[in-house]
């Protein structure tokens, strides 16, 4: 009896068994549940052992989608540019690391608009409806892509790739393996980003070293210049609308 009165003093108690026996006298159906079922079974054509391969072809592409648009779109240039700006202007984690790798996605999304319509009329459409094979809308999909590499990559990074390969020098640009143009393309972009970021840098250095003679100059040695650079940097920054040149620049050095 003393173990009956503490549970009916329980409220939580009280509130499962009243949720309980209403349930079972109102007879309330459960709320349907979809069933999902994956199995595997054997093929019984060509056409569905066909079918399981695309699909695992794209599975794969959607899993290494972020290394594909990092290899071979803008995004390198965008996303390392940004990164020494942050660096110049000496902030921390400002703006966040996400917010700076979403612009850069988004920038690349616009700068790559061209080349993802031809993919999409000229592949992706007509894959979709039948007019061509999984073959074809892959190459005619590779094509676009290539153009777009071939026209930021540097012919002395394409030449080192080939020597390191021992591949026969290509007569034209078909001649040239994907394989092979995409690690070149990559070290292209990471040497114009590098050289975009150095020309970043060189105002803010300027900045920093008058700063750090003027507090000498004044004895104030114990405090640190960055804690007075980065006003002074930020208001210039500001003042020249930074945001816009860069992301006008960036958007100027792919056209």
């Amino acid at each position: 009896m003393k173990n009956k009165g503490i549970i009916l003093r329980n409220p939580v108690i009280l509130v499962i068994m009243f949720l309980i026996l209403g349930s079972v006298s109102l007879n309330a159906a459960p709320p349907a549940i979809p069933k999902l079922t994956l199995g595997v079974g054997e093929a019984q054509s060509p056409r569905e052992v066909a079918l399981t391969l695309e699909i695992l072809f794209a599975f794969t592409i959607l899993a290494l989608a972020p290394g594909i648009i990092m290899m071979t779109t803008a995004f390198t240039r965008i996303v390392i540019v940004f990164l020494f700006l942050e660096r110049a202007l000496s902030l921390q984690q400002m703006p966040p690391r996400q917010v700076t790798v979403s612009i850069a996605l988004f920038l690349t999304f616009y700068i790559m608009a061209p080349t993802f319509k031809v993919i999409n009329s000229e592949a992706l459409e007509p894959y979709m409806n039948g007019k061509i094979t999984f073959d074809s809308a892959l190459t005619k999909a590779i094509d676009p892509m290539r153009k777009f590499m071939f026209k930021y990559t540097r012919d002395k990074d394409l030449a080192l790739f080939l020597d390191l390969a021992k591949s026969e020098r290509p007569k034209t640009q078909e001649d040239v393996p994907t394989h092979i143009l995409i690690p070149a393309f990559v070290t292209s972009e990471l040497k114009t980003a590098f050289l975009i970021g150095l020309l970043l840098f060189i105002p803010f250095i300027v900045i920093d070293m008058v700063v750090a003679s003027t507090l000498m100059s004044m004895g104030m040695i114990m405090l640190p210049p960055v804690m007075i650079s980065v006003p002074f940097k930020l208001l210039i920054f500001v003042m020249v609308d930074g945001w816009h040149l860069i992301t006008y620049q960036l958007i100027l050095s792919f056209q």
